[in-house]
């Protein structure tokens, strides 16, 4: 990837970070209604004060994020630790529930175990890249969107692949489960396998091997994997909308919104 693409990644999330901290618990207004009875909005402002106070007295946000995802959450081998847009935004979270950015735990998630994870209870919050859909609000309430993304398609930098519209019968595309990365691309390109990994370090894996003609994900996350080998590159063209939210359990918008109140 060229240089002068590099710096426009990184600045473009330098500023949105900067905007993020103070956005982020403006919870969806489509995941909150006036319609609903008196006794429910009850129900829900106590359950979102109710884990805030938990966070409080436990003294450390759990927050699940990505460890396989350049730029936005990925484990360095040298120091342990897990760096990345993501990883900064919970951060500030903690610093400003708790007054201290490192009262904080990063528990690893894949695309299929994060809400598991977050409905179990075994985290507080999703802050990994994950897309607000009608489908995923069932399960989930979101804050507002703090990154939009778009799906695309890394291929090897002689690929004749320029489109999703070169995408052929015979052909292989790579991706992760619990995404929606498979679903879309299924509906562009329904003549093409799709074959599915744990996570997407897997199917970067997958396809330098040779498995697969095209990984696709969100284009942010595959800068990302381009970042790291200049022998792949990401298409200019882009077949979704992505919007990045941070996931909380159901009926705690309270406790979402208050995020930015703390």
């Amino acid at each position: 990837m060229k240089r002068k693409t590099v710096w426009k990644i990184w600045i473009t999330l330098a500023l949105i970070a900067l905007l993020s901290i103070t956005a982020l618990a403006g919870c969806s207004s489509e995941s909150s209604t006036t319609n609903k009875e008196d006794g429910a909005k009850s129900t829900e402002t106590s359950a979102g004060t109710n884990t805030l106070e938990k966070i409080k007295k436990r003294g450390k946000l759990i927050v699940g994020v990505k460890y396989d995802l350049n730029l936005f959450g990925l484990k360095n081998p040298e120091t342990g630790k897990v760096e990345g847009f993501d990883i900064d935004i919970a951060k500030g979270l903690a610093k400003k529930i708790l007054g201290d950015e490192n009262k904080i735990e990063l528990k690893e998630v894949t695309s299929k175990t994060r809400i598991p994870m977050l409905n179990n209870g075994e985290i507080d919050a999703i802050i990994g890249t994950m897309t607000i859909t009608e489908e995923r609000k069932k399960e989930v309430d979101f804050s507002d969107v703090y990154f939009m993304a778009g799906q695309s398609l890394l291929v090897k930098k002689d690929s004749k692949i320029n489109s999703v519209k070169d995408l052929k019968k015979g052909m292989t595309v790579l991706t992760a489960k619990g995404s929606t990365s498979a679903q879309n691309i299924r509906k562009v390109a329904p003549e093409v396998n799709v074959l599915e990994f744990e996570n997407y370090a897997e199917a970067f894996t997958a396809l330098k091997a040779g498995q697969g003609d095209a990984l696709t994900t969100d284009n942010a996350l595959l800068w990302g994997m381009a970042k790291q080998d200049p022998n792949y590159r990401v298409l200019d063209e882009t077949f979704s909308k992505e919007p990045y939210g941070i996931g909380s359990a159901k009926e705690t918008k309270n406790y979402c919104k208050s995020l930015t109140n703390t």
